[in-house]
């Protein structure tokens, strides 16, 4: 039995292949969440550790498609945390991962923490609708699923801030997610998984938005995840449709995946992966 599970979900996290098809046939694309899903004292233990990002030298985003914080991998991560996450990157939850998705190939986590780590957003944030990177800039292998958990106690409907997913059209929110703390989203990330919280954010300007992102990856994927039209090392930002705010947006620049990477990696780990392409 694991102790960063939750007692009720023990069954389901060493068998996760008995809610498999639920996982595959849930709309927009696969995804499916979990209220409540880990230990709730260990949980704690990391919210207590979170920081302020926008109070260290960590990542700010701030244009037109996306205002937030993003801490840079470990650095941003106390002794409670760092353990949580490398359960997050184990051979169990890896296993979970596997079984709950259905996907072939092997999954593997991302030692870098690539866009991931620790996520704040505070009050007028938002992450304008998107379909993430999909090959890692210098491992070059597949993006294939997110899990996003969430450390927001006291989060009202108000607030907003949900984790929205969005269809193929961008025309129907076909899900929403309150970002509540103890709450587990995972999804299968392809060129057409688009998802976001596209509105600003309302909580109390003493609250934010706080999460734990992990991304993880494939050695190829199956062709009809590809739009062999988008970058693939860059987001894709896309408006919603009849949404005058979205219109409005996306007259902007807009912040590639291409400087995220060149952010979140030390130039001591982007020179040597130079060197050793070349």
């Amino acid at each position: 039995m694991s102790e960063y599970i939750n007692k009720k979900y023990q069954d389901i996290f060493y068998h996760p292949e008995n809610i498999q098809s639920e996982y595959k046939t849930s709309s927009p694309f696969p995804n499916m969440y979990f209220e409540n899903f880990f230990n709730e004292i260990i949980l704690n233990e990391v919210l207590e550790e979170f920081p302020d990002l926008s109070k260290s030298d960590e990542i700010k985003f701030d244009d037109s498609l996306q205002k937030k914080f993003a801490g840079r991998g470990e650095k941003s991560f106390g002794k409670k945390t760092k353990e949580f996450v490398h359960f997050l990157n184990s051979q169990p939850f890896l296993e979970f991962l596997q079984g709950l998705t259905g996907i072939q190939e092997s999954i593997l986590p991302d030692p870098y923490l690539v866009g991931g780590g620790l996520h704040e957003i505070k009050r007028d944030g938002l992450l304008k609708v998107h379909a993430d990177f999909k090959k890692h800039q210098f491992l070059g292998l597949d993006r294939r699923i997110n899990a996003l958990v969430y450390l927001n106690k006291n989060w009202k409907e108000e607030y907003g801030g949900h984790f929205e997913l969005w269809d193929t059209e961008i025309k129907n929110c076909e899900k929403k997610i309150l970002p509540n703390f103890n709450t587990l989203a995972v999804f299968s990330t392809t060129d057409f998984s688009f998802h976001g919280h596209p509105n600003p954010l309302t909580c109390p300007e003493n609250m934010s938005r706080k999460s734990i992102a992990l991304y993880y990856y494939s050695n190829g994927r199956p062709k009809n995840e590809i739009n062999p039209e988008k970058s693939d090392t860059e987001t894709l930002f896309v408006p919603r449709m009849d949404d005058k705010a979205d219109q409005v947006a996306f007259q902007k620049p807009k912040y590639t995946a291409r400087d995220l990477i060149k952010d979140l990696i030390p130039p001591i780990v982007v020179k040597g992966v130079r060197k050793i392409i070349k």
